[in-house]
């Protein structure tokens, strides 16, 4: 993977700019340098976001399901300095991916609906994810022994990794989050994507981990201080975001990205990963309107996230991909065929082992599989980490993360699939144990 800074690292860059002088308005050297933006690369960058989605638009359907954000992370490799050299990166863009990242995993915290996973759900979720890092980390040691990989935690952390934030939108526009199997694959992608931050953030980071955790635990601490705070005035202040969600002044949106952006940044200066900021920002989200909705604000955050921000660090992270390590030998090649495979096995084992009771259909059980395997977010975090911690061959992250983005593909692709030949089967069996009543939207 080629050099970037590590992922969180953009947001204090800004410290570094001067202000311009008060009489003549310009700039001090220092300054105009860091304020210098590469408008070909960002414009570059925004039109390939424009042209992935078009591309999902025209050919995706039905019996092609396509994501956005493989096209996006292809697309960006074409447009990079390894293909096309349409764009490069720099801090300006960056600073745009590290948003959209934040945003990513606002949307991760914002579906978590406590209320609604915790007993069973959130017990085999937790089993699931414990399961799976025993599984990965042996796996990971085999491979750090046979002299594949470099350090084992790593990437037995990558393999243990959901991209709930990734699947969120398809799953909305099938109709799977109101179902009761929808519930246990929330539960399971929750913890398989916050476990893996608490990994990164108290883990794999260059400070030690008791300083981390006491870091972790102000920080918590000081998040469940704005929660608190934001339920007990919300019968005061949702009133007031519900009149202007649809003027000029919009509050409901203007406000939430100031608290992503607020605790995202916060995390970051102190040297808590990024992804947890966002996270605690959409969890706390949650809460505060969890007993009153805004209407169209979900509507119109996620135009503004997904619309803006989160292309961006698709893009970016194409753009940054190691293509050429990638494939200069046949070896990397077959790491990224063993990584697809692993992510499926370290993920999916749980799926089939562990909610039998629950979900009685193979066929559901399979796609739980093909959901939870699916990774592509925090496999490029933790890649970016290790390759700038000298614990990751350049090969390797690059194998992992096109893996990870193969997962993404074929994951729902498959996911879908498998509930699909749920349905019919539930369909010719009335009255069975996991029959349409058991799927019945469990939210309004």
């Amino acid at each position: 993977m080629a050099d970037h800074p590590p992922v969180g690292l953009a947001w204090r860059r800004g410290a570094a700019c001067a202000a311009p002088d008060m009489l003549t308005g310009a700039l001090p050297p220092l300054a105009a340098s860091a304020f210098d933006v590469d408008t070909g690369s960002f414009l570059a960058i925004v039109v390939t976001s424009a042209v992935a989605a078009t591309i999902v638009a025209v050919a995706g359907g039905r019996n092609l399901f396509l994501p956005v954000v493989v096209v996006e992370l292809v697309l960006g490799v074409v447009i990079g300095p390894q293909v096309l050299g349409l764009a490069h990166v720099d801090g300006f863009t960056q600073f745009f991916a590290d948003l959209g990242l934040g945003m990513l995993f606002f949307f991760a915290g914002y579906e978590i609906d406590i209320a609604r996973i915790r007993g069973e759900p959130l017990r085999l979720a937790l089993y699931g994810w414990a399961l799976s890092l025993l599984i990965a980390y042996t796996l990971g040691g085999a491979l750090a022994a046979a002299g594949v990989v470099i350090s084992l935690v790593y990437v037995g952390s990558a393999l243990a990794t959901t991209a709930i934030g990734t699947l969120l939108p398809i799953l909305t526009d099938t109709g799977e989050m109101k179902t009761r199997f929808g519930t246990y694959l929330l539960a399971a992608g929750a913890v398989g994507e916050f476990g893996p931050i608490l990994l990164l953030t108290l883990v794999l980071s260059t400070q030690s981990a008791l300083h981390n955790a006491v870091i972790l635990i102000a920080f918590v601490a000081l998040a469940v201080a704005v929660a608190v705070l934001a339920v007990r005035s919300s019968h005061r202040t949702i009133p007031v975001f519900a009149k202007t969600i649809e003027k000029s002044s919009q509050l409901a949106v203007r406000w939430i990205v100031v608290l992503v952006f607020a605790l995202t940044l916060l995390a970051a200066d102190l040297g808590l990963d990024l992804l947890l900021g966002g996270f605690a920002a959409g969890l706390i989200t949650r809460q505060v309107l969890q007993k009153q909705e805004v209407p169209s604000f979900d509507s119109k955050l996620t135009a503004v996230a997904f619309g803006v921000f989160i292309p961006f660090f698709f893009v970016m992270s194409g753009m940054k991909l190691d293509v050429d390590a990638l494939f200069a030998s046949v070896s990397g090649v077959l790491k990224l065929v063993l990584f697809f495979v692993l992510f499926l096995v370290v993920r999916g084992t749980p799926a089939i082992l562990l909610y039998r009771g629950v979900l009685p259909l193979r066929e559901d059980r399979m796609a739980l599989a093909f959901f939870t395997a699916t990774q592509l977010p925090l496999v490029v975090a933790i890649t970016t980490v290790a390759v700038d911690a000298g614990q990751m061959r350049s090969s390797t992250a690059a194998a992992l993360v096109g893996a990870g983005a193969l997962s993404t593909l074929a994951g729902p692709l498959h996911g879908l699939r498998m509930r699909r030949i749920a349905a019919l089967k539930r369909a010719g069996e009335p009255g069975e144990e996991g029959s349409p009543a058991s799927e019945v939207p469990v939210m309004p």
